[in-house]
């Protein structure tokens, strides 16, 4: 890949042209002129931008706040086109206020080294603020061992309820090594939960379902890792700390 310099020379060099020439930028007619003034051209360009390089760092600025803004209205109309999916699947649980004014949804991998570092500042958020509606999406991207994971919440989310869910996913992703095997059993014991009844629902179509309407999803999304959460028209890919998480809501909600 080119270095930003580089790729932004044909941003800058009409405005250094300008400023070193001391013509207006429209009246300079490149494809008119000679080779011995195009290079004369590209010399006072050149000179120009060693001489004021904080230019560059302007246009950099400019295009890269130019590419969010663009990346951020597909990802805004993408959201949209799969609203229902994201914030109203009934196979879907919801936590934090059902009825909030603000809706976060969390792709979650049970293995995801960043999922258990952001598990903390999305529960301080839920807590911090009323308003939320937090709506988890099971995204097993790390492996048998992570979509064991999620089969083992969801089928916990199906047979025992939404309580039950909450706390298989605090355990899932608070605990310490890799969440499957031996490790479910052991949540599911500490919870009281009958394993050999979760095992046989792990395997079930209306599980396998889930998942793949997940992957589906986030496939549609662009999402391919893992946490990424969508807040309304907005998508964060990655977690910030509790305080970031309550500021893009509260943003949200002035927008909305």
């Amino acid at each position: 890949m080119p270095h930003p310099l580089a790729r932004l020379w044909s941003v800058a060099a009409p405005l250094a042209a300008a400023a070193a020439l001391a013509a207006p930028a429209a009246a300079l007619d490149l494809e008119a002129l000679s080779d011995a003034e195009r290079t004369a051209f590209r010399a006072e360009v050149r000179a120009y931008l060693l001489e004021n390089p904080e230019l560059l760092l302007e246009v950099i600025a400019v295009l890269e706040d130019r590419q969010a803004a663009a990346q951020g209205a597909d990802e805004s109309a993408l959201i949209a086109a799969h609203a229902e999916a994201l914030f109203d699947n009934p196979n879907s649980w919801v936590g934090g206020n059902p009825e909030g004014d603000v809706t976060v949804v969390e792709f979650v991998d049970y293995n995801c080294g960043f999922c258990r570092r952001a598990f903390a500042e999305v529960m301080e958020m839920v807590e911090a603020d009323s308003g939320v509606r937090l709506v988890m999406k099971e995204f097993p991207i790390l492996g048998p061992d992570s979509e064991e994971a999620s089969r083992f919440a969801i089928a916990v989310l199906q047979l025992e309820g939404d309580e039950a869910y909450a706390e298989a996913h605090r355990r899932l992703l608070t605990m310490e090594g890799r969440a499957a095997g031996p490790a479910l059993a052991r949540v599911a014991g500490e919870m009281g939960l009958d394993m050999d009844a979760i095992s046989e629902r792990m395997q079930a179509p209306e599980v396998s379902a889930v998942i793949d309407a997940n992957r589906a999803l986030a496939q549609a999304l662009g999402i391919n890792g893992t946490p990424t959460f969508i807040v309304e028209d907005r998508m964060l890919r990655g977690f910030l700390p509790a305080d970031g998480m309550l500021e893009l809501v509260e943003a949200v909600r002035a927008d909305g």
